[in-house]
């Protein structure tokens, strides 16, 4: 009978932990829908304004070049790791970690290497390295693009300043629910579009090439900021409805399982008591 209890108790704790998963699920779909209209209303604007700044980019001389777009020896190199506050997602904080340490073992690791840290999953991580040197993770209480525009004008100074050579931004790209891409963008300094078509471009500026640059390149630099950390809240919760879903999957075999289980120990339980019964009837006709 013990064993019986002990069953009842985990199908008991499975159904509950079933529950929980499954509203999870819940609330990570009605999310997602909101989070996945904002990236897909955005993105079209956001790669438009990108291309544009590279192609204008690609027109600047060297007397008019953006500051923003000077090249130095990189020495300093800062990495914007962009993971979420909250866990059970699956992969999706640790595709990150993964991709930033690549980045400071690996690709820079001859460099000094620092992190900014846009979400408690990742400063977490790389706090423990002593490499993070700004938690920005309170954005996600309230992701507005005027939140995100501060973060972009502090790393638009630190590059100004020669603080840092080279700034690059890590995050989630959101493709479905099922499936993110982790991206690695360099966010300074600007890249122009590379091609014999772009070098042929013929501007016309208005009122001019340098009134332009100093309004547009901030503004470009900011929304893909704001790009790079929307994408990732919709890949957030696409990842974890999908994680939530196969766990709700998991806990209802698992559940289906134990109540088997329990059926044949009940069984045999049953059975047992049957032959105790007819074996005391036997021994008393004897």
């Amino acid at each position: 009978m013990a064993n019986l209890k002990e069953i009842r108790n985990r199908i008991s704790s499975v159904s509950s932990t079933m529950q929980i998963t499954s509203a999870m699920k819940m609330v990570s779909a009605a999310k997602l829908k909101k989070a996945q209209d904002a990236i897909t209303a955005m993105r079209p604007y956001a790669d438009k304004l990108t291309e544009l700044l590279q192609n204008l980019s690609a027109t600047l001389d060297a007397d008019s070049g953006s500051k923003f777009a000077e090249q130095r020896e990189v020495k300093n190199v800062l990495v914007v790791a962009i993971t979420s506050n909250r866990g059970l997602c699956g992969a999706f904080n640790s595709n990150i970690i993964k991709q930033t340490n690549l980045l400071i073992n690996d690709v820079y690791a001859q460099k000094n290497v620092s992190v900014i840290a846009v979400g408690k999953k990742a400063n977490d991580a790389f706090e423990k390295l002593g490499c993070v040197i700004e938690n920005k993770s309170e954005v996600f209480d309230d992701l507005t693009f005027d939140n995100v525009a501060v973060i972009a004008e502090m790393l638009m100074e630190k590059f100004v300043e020669g603080e840092f050579d080279k700034i690059e931004i890590v995050y989630n790209k959101f493709k479905n629910a099922a499936t993110q891409i982790v991206m690695t963008e360099q966010f300074l300094p600007i890249v122009p579009i590379e091609g014999e078509g772009n070098a042929n471009l013929d501007y016309i500026f208005e009122p001019s090439k340098e009134e332009i640059v100093e309004e547009l390149i901030p503004k470009s630099l900011k929304t893909q900021l704001y790009k790079g950390i929307r994408d990732s809240f919709a890949s957030e919760h696409g990842a974890r409805m999908t994680a939530m879903h196969k766990a709700t999957d998991n806990a209802t075999e698992l559940r289906d399982q134990l109540k088997l289980t329990y059926n044949k120990a009940r069984q045999a339980a049953i059975t047992n008591e049957i032959l105790e019964i007819v074996g005391g009837a036997e021994a008393l006709n004897n």
